[in-house]
């Protein structure tokens, strides 16, 4: 699309990545604030001890692909959430050299207790929502995240050229294809 000389105007009320990050930001810093913080949690490890709820045992990367966190940031993350006994590092059972995070059984009771407050949040942050439109929803969402997982991803040029696709996909922690 070529660049025009009249700037463009997004209309924030229409802008997907606006209203997407707007309704999970609040919904973190609500649940942060009243949930986690109280408990000594971030939304981050969170995100981890219920991912390692649903899914068992997890290889740091997998686990990193599945939270959305780079692998640095979650190695930190896990660090952190092993001191206070809420998982375990054992050696993978496939692989000598692998490591692999678990939930322990207190990280699990926490989880457990935490559950039906963040089904309340969901409950009311899709008040006034049938059944049905919340089912579209999830559907809709998981689209536009495949969607733009599967994505090349747009490089900038210099002033005055339309982004050009790359296929460097890396650089931005998404898989290769």
């Amino acid at each position: 699309m070529p660049m025009s000389d009249h700037p463009q105007r997004l209309d924030l009320d229409q802008y997907l990545p606006y209203l997407i990050n707007r309704v999970g930001s609040v919904m973190a810093l609500r649940f942060g604030e009243d949930v986690l913080a109280p408990v000594g949690l971030s939304i981050a490890m969170w995100r981890v001890l219920v991912a390692l709820s649903s899914t068992g045992e997890q290889r740091h990367t997998d686990l990193a692909d599945l939270t959305s966190i780079e692998v640095s940031t979650l190695s930190r993350i896990v660090t952190r959430l092993v001191r206070m006994g809420l998982v375990a590092r054992a050696p993978s059972k496939t692989s000598g050299r692998e490591v692999v995070v678990a939930l322990s059984a207190r990280g699990r009771d926490l989880v457990n207790r935490l559950i039906p407050f963040g089904l309340q949040y969901e409950t009311i942050a899709s008040s006034g929502l049938s059944e049905q439109e919340v089912a579209t929803l999830r559907g809709l969402l998981r689209r536009i995240y495949a969607n733009l997982v599967e994505a090349e991803p747009l490089v900038m040029e210099p002033a005055g050229k339309a982004p050009a696709r790359v296929s460097a996909r890396a650089p931005l922690g998404l898989p290769e294809r």
